[in-house]
């Protein structure tokens, strides 16, 4: 008689540790790409006032494919081979990547035609003009045409996290990071041999760069060794769109709510003044910095949620969830505290103007406490998609983005003073990670553990 297969290790395994040590190379990844951010833009920077400003609008969208590609749909790719994996149905969990791969081409797609026919439109409304206008055209169309391979690897890269690989998928993004500053920063300026092409340069190297780990990510899911396998040839089936979208079609909006959230508070910081306006742009870019941190957690908790959930074990699945929430919470907030009490740490690398200053600073000692809130939201969001379960967190970003839009347009119109816009951001937080952590305790997330 033969024995049963072992169970895969994420099910069996210690929570806290093994999400401790999944979190660690995506946290590494992510802070690479976090790097190639900050290189790129010193990189346009020193090229003058007109590129900075066609990149400033081409990097919303930007973001938002990063986040439907990633987060959402990834998020959905990821759950449902998790679940698979859990239930011991490797074949069918092969059968999904190859689906993820055929709804990344879709969606790169998508991009690709969206800013193709709609660019100059889209540009000329957040404000492009003449030369400005030109220039992001040109960017967009160069980093968009390869839309598609942008696409296939976040989604390949889901793939492999689902499988509980998350070294070999950070590899692939460190290597990808210093390739992109390299090549980048080299047909920016002409260093050495290459050409001397200003914006264009560094648009060519986010492409060269999403196209050569395109290529590294299908090799390594074609091996043999894959965990998980990708095979492209094969029949298309109904169900396992059906799979995929039922976590990743909803966790599209998150994105938007995100988008939505950041337009109507820098609108309302617009108001303010410039002075304000500059500050609430020096407090929110730590919020990027710091997301990182939590969906490293989430990441890592994802397949883990969703393994468990597919093999039926939801206590599981729920200890999971929290540990990981806790993580991201108290990793967060522990940053958010010491820059509420000591902000100067944060404001003096990017300004020594007082006005600007002074604001920045109001905003960390207002949003630095909430940001427990955040890591707990975003956490829990991760985890909730390993659960097939995304309608929870889904509603606290729209009650955060109703708070926003409400509050923001009480203050505008009472004349409030400028300290309330960062209290209104540290409201949106709390609402957010509060409302999270109450729909994920009332949703049940499926059958009792036998």
């Amino acid at each position: 008689m033969t024995a049963p297969p072992a169970p895969h290790p994420l099910l069996t395994a210690p929570v806290a540790a093994t999400l401790a040590r999944l979190a660690a190379p995506n946290l590494i990844g992510m802070l690479a790409t976090t790097a190639v951010a900050i290189a790129e833009t010193a990189y346009i920077g020193a090229l003058g006032a007109e590129p900075l400003a066609a990149a400033a609008l081409v990097l919303p969208l930007i973001m938002l494919m990063g986040m439907m590609s990633g987060g959402a749909m990834g998020g959905g790719v990821s759950s449902a081979i998790s679940r698979a994996i859990g239930a011991g149905d490797i074949a069918y969990a092969e059968t999904l990547a190859r689906h993820g791969a055929v709804i990344a081409v879709c969606g790169g797609l998508a991009f690709t035609l969206a800013l193709t026919l709609f660019g100059g439109p889209i540009f000329h409304l957040l404000g492009g003009r003449g030369e400005t206008l030109s220039l992001a055209i040109t960017y967009a169309g160069v980093v968009f045409a390869v839309a598609v391979a942008f696409w296939l690897v976040n989604i390949m890269a889901s793939v492999m996290r689902a499988a509980g690989d998350m070294g070999r998928p950070s590899v692939v993004m460190i290597a990808g990071a210093a390739l992109q500053v390299v090549v980048g920063g080299s047909l920016c300026f002409g260093w050495g041999p290459a050409p001397q092409l200003g914006l264009m340069g560094v648009a060519l190297g986010q492409a060269l760069t999403s196209l050569l780990s395109m290529v590294a990510f299908y090799l390594l899911l074609s091996s043999p060794r894959a965990k998980v396998r990708l095979r492209v040839i094969g029949p298309l089936r109904r169900e396992a769109f059906a799979d995929i979208l039922r976590v990743g079609a909803p966790a599209m909006l998150s994105p938007l709510q995100t988008v939505g959230a950041i337009l109507i508070l820098t609108a309302i910081a617009a108001r303010f003044g410039t002075e304000v306006l500059a500050g609430y742009g020096i407090g929110s870019r730590l919020e990027f910095l710091l997301v990182p941190i939590a969906f490293s957690v989430g990441v890592a908790a994802l397949p883990m949620v969703g393994m468990a959930i597919g093999a039926g074990d939801v206590a599981r699945a729920r200890r999971v969830a929290w540990t990981a929430g806790a993580m991201g919470g108290a990793g967060l907030g522990a940053l958010g505290l010491l820059l509420a009490l000591f902000p100067g740490l944060w404001v003096s690398v990017f300004t020594r103007d007082p006005g600007v200053a002074a604001a920045a600073e109001t905003y960390l000692r207002f949003a630095g406490p909430a940001f427990v809130f955040f890591g707990l939201n975003l956490s829990l969001y991760f985890a909730s998609q390993g659960a097939g379960k995304i309608g929870g967190p889904l509603l606290a970003g729209t009650l955060r983005l109703i708070v926003i839009a409400l509050g923001g347009w009480f203050l505008v119109s009472t004349g409030a003073p400028d300290w309330s816009l960062f209290a209104l951001v540290a409201a949106g937080m709390v609402t957010a990670g509060a409302a999270t952590v109450a729909f994920v305790a009332m949703t049940p997330w499926g059958p009792k553990a036998r």
